[in-house]
Formats: structure tokens, sequence, C-alpha cells
């Protein structure tokens, strides 16, 4: 196994170097790397380290929504308010609306399936948005009117919408019942998930005044309590609905609120643990593509994904509508809102496991979606904010 962190390490900088090189965002030739590494094509990877990727890809987003937290001001997503949380379902709705209307066309699958197939493409990437919008916070690109704040908020809350969705139609493709309590999980998820890293962090606040350990060690114990948050959502799993991404999220605003100082020295442990948690994240995302079937679907599957890909940006259209945003910030935002990965590598191959008749559809497309978005989304963001939001004094 520490070969294959080895070959992640190596591979994941030897991709983002040459890409960088190209001017282009690296995590693209980490994933690229991670796709030529992976079991279906050099198949590099021997000692069992892909049998915890989805723990290790975990790992990586308790970092990076950690961050996010300790940079995210409670002031901001106050004044951002109703588009924040629009955005937290609003673009998710619109995206699988679009696979409803075009998947039939081009398969031979139900509007149960179809459904499905837009779920399981309609998460937005935390892994990809949320380190893009805090440099915009720390340079205060389109911070003026609380811009990057909105779509980080809004993408890290997207992904329990849309597992909860894709969890309902799973149940009714596989013939069981779709209950209205699935449903209703979904804001007790966000609410529980908010109240518990609340009280996460005022606890977290008045340990670390009481302790006087240099500022690594009180990152080693936060991200401690975090991992603990995130086995805490396993637990109750099926019992309390709770989602642990927030809880993390949220205890990281908590602390930035009330001791900005330690936070900020927090944050910057946090942006060194990320150099690692971003290469091992994209590697293994890559590594969990299989190329085959995005090779045997064809140009049928990627209209699907381009198509629903029309409908999010029309759906986060939607979602700022009466927003103080000129045409340059909604464009933006628009863009922002477009890249997937993770959610994407997570859950695509599900259906397929479970012997649904869509699987291998919903995985091609799942992974097509990553293969084609990420870039795509990456490279927006990282090319268009200079022109199009306005950089604060």
């Amino acid at each position: 196994m520490l070969t294959d962190m080895a070959v992640i390490l190596i591979l994941g900088l030897i991709g983002g170097y040459i890409f960088k090189l190209m001017k282009l965002p690296s995590l693209i030739g980490m994933i690229i790397m991670g796709i030529i590494a992976g079991p279906w094509a050099l198949d590099l990877f021997k000692g069992g380290i892909l049998d915890i990727s989805a723990q290790l890809r975990q790992f990586a987003l308790v970092i990076i929504l950690t961050r996010a937290g300790l940079t995210l001001d409670i002031k901001d997503l106050k004044r951002v308010g109703r588009p924040a949380a629009l955005l937290c379902f609003v673009p998710a709705c619109f995206e699988i609306c679009g696979a409803l209307i075009i998947a039939p066309r081009l398969f031979d699958v139900t509007l149960i399936e179809a459904g499905l197939i837009g779920a399981v493409i309609a998460a937005v990437s935390p892994a990809v948005v949320v380190p893009r919008m805090i440099d915009l916070i720390e340079n205060k690109y389109g911070t003026d009117k609380s811009i990057p704040q909105m779509i980080l908020a809004g993408a890290s809350v997207d992904d329990v919408f849309v597992i909860v969705v894709f969890t309902a139609l799973v149940s009714a493709a596989s013939g069981g019942e779709v209950s209205p309590e699935l449903f209703v999980r979904i804001p007790i998820s966000i609410a529980l998930g908010i109240l518990l890293g609340a009280g996460v962090g005022y606890a977290m606040k008045i340990f670390f005044g009481s302790i006087s350990s240099n500022t690594t060690v009180k990152a080693l114990i936060f991200m401690s309590i975090s991992f603990l948050l995130m086995a805490l959502e396993d637990m109750l799993k099926g019992i309390i609905p709770l989602s642990g991404l927030l809880a993390v999220m949220s205890s990281g605003i908590v602390l930035n609120r009330t001791v900005p100082k330690q936070a900020k020295e927090l944050s910057i442990v946090y942006n060194r643990l990320w150099i690692f948690g971003e290469i091992v994240l994209f590697v293994l995302v890559g590594a969990a593509v299989d190329i085959r079937y995005a090779l045997r679907a064809g140009l049928s599957a990627v209209a699907i994904v381009l198509f629903a890909l029309v409908f999010r940006m029309c759906g986060v259209f939607a979602a700022v509508l009466g927003t103080q945003l000129n045409k340059r910030e909604r464009l933006f935002t628009m863009l922002a809102y477009t890249p997937k990965a993770t959610v994407q590598a997570a859950i695509g191959s599900l259906p397929l496991s479970m012997g649904l008749a869509c699987g291998n559809m919903v995985l091609t497309v799942a992974v097509l979606s990553i293969l084609i978005t990420a870039p795509f989304g990456s490279v927006c963001i990282d090319k268009t904010y200079k022109k199009l939001l306005r950089k604060e004094e």
C-alpha cells in the first residue's frame, strides 16, 4: 500500500505540473494520471489502496470543507441569504428534469431510470469548487457581493440533497417503495448537521482557549473531531439523518466567527494539508473511472451530460434572479456551478453493483460527466474570474 501511495503522489505531482505548464488546472492532470494508472488501463495499484479509496477521498473532502468553514464569515452568508439557499437544490432539480426529457429519447430507459441518471450527475463537486472559491475570497474577487461565499455554501449543501434524491430513485428502480420520509430527511439532515457542527465549534473554541498547544497540534485535534463527526453520520444512518460534511464545515464557521485569529492560523495548516489531499483525491477519482464504458456509450451519453448541463445553468440563473448581480457575475456563477467529480465517482457504480438494468448506463454517464465537466468547470473558473468579477479594494 505504501508503494501505491508513492505512485499516487508521484503521478499526481507530475500530472499537475504538466497541466500547470499548459496554464490549465492541475486537477485535470491528476485525474488523467489516475485514469492511466487505474485498473482499467495500466493497473499500477497492486497494494490494495483502491479498496480504501472511498475513505481516502472522504479524508480529502473533510480537509477542504474544514478549510472552507474556517474561511467563511457568517455575516457574508447572512448577506447572501435567499440565492445561497436556492443554489442548494434548484440547479440540481433543473438538471434532473433535463435528464428526464432527453434520456428516454436517446436510450431505452424508463422515467425512473432517466431520473436516476439525472440524479447521479446532478451533484456539483465541492472538491473542485470549494478550493477555488476560497482563493477568490482570499484574493477578494466578487466578495463585495459575496459571490464566492454564495457558491461555496450552495455547493456544500447541494450534495446532501442530491444523494437523498438518488437514494429514493434507486429504491424505486429496484422495486422498492419511495417513502415521503426519505425527502423529509433532507432538511433534517441539513439542520442537524449545522446544529451539531455549531456546538462542536463552540466546544473547540473553549477547549483551544484552555490549552497552550501550538497551531499544528490544534489542527490535528480539530481534524480528529471532524473524522468523528463523519463516523457519527455512518453510525446513525437509518436512525437519525445527519450530514457529517455540513457539521464539519459549520464547526469551522463558528471558530472563524468566535476566534478569527485562531481560525486563520488553523486555515494555514489546512492549506498545507490540502496539497496532499488534492493529489490523493483527484488521482483516486481518476482511478475510479472505467474509460471502457465511456467509449462504449458514444455521443448519446455525451449528449445527455451536455443537455442536462444546460438545464443546470438555467437553474443557477433562476436561483440568482432578483439579486444585485450583473450579467457578468451571473454568468460566472453559472459557469462555476458546473464541475462534477467526487459524488459521481462515489455513487455512479451503485446501480450496476445492485444489478439494475440501467446500471451500465448510469455509470457511463457518471464517468463522462466527470471527464467533461471537471476540466470545463475548473478552466472556466480559473480563466474568467478576473474578467467577470470585480476585485474588492
